[in-house]
């Protein structure tokens, strides 16, 4: 799909070239990066917003009608024309881990003659785990506005699975289908979406897409186009620390500076847009393990009136922590559908792993399909010869074949780890399919670690590859294993993503964290239900909703990994300007939703369906609909309400006409039969493209359309006295009647496929 789409936008900007935007026009220069790229490279580095162009004829300056040779035919798929762009701002709010972010933009059709309409399609690149919270268009006369609903019948789930007027084109960047807009309409578009800060050595930072090409900046004719670009930072740490900026991609002014608090602002006159993403970064932490608890009461609407509250940990920036030594136990799916791409990358990442273990680390490997292959009969030092032997194994057993049993492989790992006291267990689990005894899976591993039989139990950390697996599965049972869980949707992020959850699991600096003072609560509601470790990779988040009186501070207590005991007393304060239903919204709906397949709970189900609604975050119970209103309509008059009342049917059925069914914004809970046929992780996103030009000039009429557009037209006209245009005229006319149509239709008919 993604590699339609640079397609159609690549045949869309050579479609452009035929429009002839007046004399003095100065269009903005192309730069050397922009002139080089692949047809693969024009994939969005920000929001943009195309014009969908089915038929090449109405491809024209609204504002002044040229003479353009004519272009049969159709477009199979659409040319995608990348709109211009004539404002930009963005606000963000990052609130703890969680940053939010609106932009607002101005695009105008300037590429479809005045009276012709055409779809415009909004594409949405989003950053780390981005999450889509909304989109509002506005045209001259009519709006557009997503919703949430939930899908209460087999019709709408119908309408919801073979929609395609909302897909993802990647993993973080998603599109949307705006239809019937009149060529030369100026759209304001806002479009709201959530994503995570990352965390490295103490300092938090975000990255927001925000990159724009230069063929989106307006053509000026004549007097100069004015381009403002805004952005405005507000950043709540939820910490009493001080905030400091370590760095920023966009010259940020400072507005306003509190505990734990800061604003910034950047707004300017541009010659071109940002061509750059924004990023931004900072640091809380100190040298020692610090944190606190937020406690905030519900909002007045909300369905859940109990108290909500945030508990966080961060592990400072003291690099010369001591971590607990690790026994690693690698288990790695080699079933076929894992064949090419997907093995060779995680085969990478694991051999990356272990380079970073110590000699005091001990590690064993598992490659599992129908059977489990072990690396060594024992856990293994993890010296220089025992990771070259392992490297050895892996080139000569990692072998893509046969199905996947994911029971078998965690039964094998766990009775390979020794009843030792000084080490903290860790398991790795990468697949990429769904198997059908997933819930016996989370049962066995949730009786074995709470077993008891050791001070440490294994701590089991989850891995998923595209869309086959049941990404709520692997959440379930990194709960109940207090580890982490990843996803790589994309098969070129296995490498990178799969060394980063590695990294993170493996950093235990405090174990076996307890958290007293909550005994006294009337109800309590923890997520997530198993507390995992503190790591060097990431702050550690606990949330959750309870009522009766909560305590002014609580106390958490752990082992160090000098297995002394580790105590903090964590202050509790009321959250201010801060919603904190809105920042852990996501986290506890994936939780919610993981627990309600775990129980096959309908009640579960309903209430994730209630939570996302209520805070505009895609689940899995919930479907996405963009809802188009014309700005025409007034509220009944009173005599009228009758009439209105008459015609309830026939309204209902009008209001249900102007809902489209968007592409689900969730990732499903698996495919059994997928994983059973052994269908690559990459198939179910991959499409064949088509031809651009179905029955019309691909070749031939393409090149017309790039090299003649109007101005040379009108030049070239403009050069011809009364005398010479008679005579051509006339001559055209012969020529016509000798037969000029059947050498047309010979030439037309060639190898460039036309008619």
């Amino acid at each position: 799909m993604a590699e339609q789409f640079s397609s159609c936008v690549e045949f869309g900007l050579r479609l452009s070239k035929r429009i002839f935007y007046g004399k003095g026009a100065v269009p903005a220069p192309v730069s050397e990066v922009e002139m080089s790229r692949s047809p693969q490279q024009y994939l969005p580095t920000a929001p943009m917003c195309y014009a969908v162009i089915p038929e090449p004829e109405i491809v024209d300056n609204p504002d002044i009608r040229s003479y353009q040779p004519y272009v049969h035919g159709r477009c199979d798929p659409p040319a995608l024309i990348p709109l211009h762009m004539h404002g930009v701002s963005m606000d963000v709010d990052c609130c703890l881990d969680t940053a939010f972010i609106t932009v607002s933009g101005t695009w105008r059709v300037h590429c479809v003659r005045n009276g012709r309409v055409c779809d415009c399609r909004i594409a949405i690149p989003m950053g780390e785990q981005g999450s889509l919270l909304g989109l509002e268009v506005d045209d001259i006369g009519r709006s557009y506005h997503t919703e949430l609903i939930t899908l209460e019948d087999e019709k709408h789930k119908e309408k919801a699975a073979k929609s395609k007027d909302g897909y993802f084109l990647k993993s973080q960047i998603y599109t949307i289908n705006v239809p019937q807009v009149t060529g030369g309409s100026l759209l304001s578009i806002k479009i709201r979406w959530s994503q995570k800060l990352l965390y490295n050595d103490g300092q938090l930072s975000l990255n927001v897409p925000f990159s724009f090409p230069t063929y989106v900046v307006p053509v000026a004719v004549g007097k100069k186009i004015s381009k403002k670009e805004k952005i405005y930072l507000k950043l709540n740490s939820g910490t009493t620390a001080e905030v400091l900026c370590k760095g920023t991609s966009h010259p940020l002014k400072e507005l306003i500076r509190q505990v734990g608090k800061v604003s910034f602002s950047y707004e300017a006159e541009v010659p071109a847009w940002s061509n750059t993403d924004f990023s931004f970064s900072y640091t809380v932490s100190s040298s020692d393990i610090f944190g606190g608890v937020l406690l905030q009461s519900p909002f007045l609407r909300d369905f859940d009136q109990r108290e909500i509250f945030c508990m966080y940990l961060y592990p400072g920036n003291g690099q010369n922590r001591k971590v607990f030594r690790r026994d690693v136990v690698f288990i790695l799916d080699i079933s076929a559908s894992m064949r090419g791409s997907p093995l060779e990358n995680a085969k990478n990442a694991l051999l990356a792993s272990l380079s970073q273990l110590n000699v005091q680390d001990t590690f064993n490997i598992i490659a599992f399909n129908e059977e489990a292959c072990l690396f060594s009969s024992t856990m293994e030092p993890a010296t220089e010869k025992a990771i070259l032997n392992a490297t050895q194994w892996v080139e000569t057993n990692f072998t893509a074949k046969g199905g996947t049993n994911i029971l078998l492989a965690l039964t094998q790992a766990m009775k390979l780890f020794p009843k030792t006291t000084d080490s903290v267990p860790l398991m790795f689990l990468v697949t990429d399919g769904a198997v059908e005894n997933e819930r016996e899976i989370c049962n066995f591993v949730k009786n074995y670690v709470t077993s008891g039989q050791s001070v440490f139990a294994p701590r089991l950390s989850t891995f998923g590859i595209g869309l086959y697996c049941n990404h709520y599965f692997l959440q379930m049972l990194a709960q109940i294993g207090r580890g982490h869980f990843d996803v790589a949707h994309d098969l070129d992020s296995i490498d990178f993503r799969m060394q980063k959850l590695f990294r993170i699991a493996s950093s235990v600096i405090v174990a076996n964290i307890s958290v007293e003072s909550l005994e006294g609560l009337e109800s309590l509601e923890l997520f997530p239900i198993h507390i995992p470790d503190l790591s060097l990779g990431i702050p550690l988040i606990l949330s959750g909703r309870c009522d009766g009186t909560f305590p002014g501070s609580i106390k958490v207590n752990g082992i160090l990994a000098d297995m002394n005991r580790f105590v903090v007393e964590l202050k509790v304060q009321r959250a201010k300007d801060m919603q904190l239903t809105k920042v852990l919204a996501k986290r506890h709906i994936d939780m919610v939703t993981a627990q309600a397949w775990l129980l096959e709970s309908k009640e579960l189900e309903e209430k994730v369906a209630k939570m996302s609604i209520q805070n505009k975050v895609p689940s899995e119970y919930t479907c996405p609909v963009l809802v188009g209103t014309d700005k025409g309509n007034k509220a009944p008059e009173p005599f009228l309400l009758q009439k209105a009342y008459n015609r309830l049917s026939l309204q209902k059925a009008e209001v249900d006409s102007e809902k489209n069914f968007l592409g689900g914004l969730g990732f499903g809970f698996g495919d059994l039969k997928a994983t059973a046929e052994n269908v690559p992780p990459a198939v179910k996103e991959a499409k064949p493209t088509a031809g651009l030009l179905e029955k019309a000039a691909s070749n031939c009429c393409s090149k017309m359309a790039n090299n003649c557009c109007g101005m040379c037209l009108i030049q070239t006209c403009s050069l011809v006295n009364d005398q010479c245009s008679i005579v051509c005229t006339q001559l055209c006319t012969a020529l016509a009647c000798f037969g000029l149509f059947k050498c047309c239709y010979e030439l037309f008919d060639c190898e460039c496929d036309c008619f």
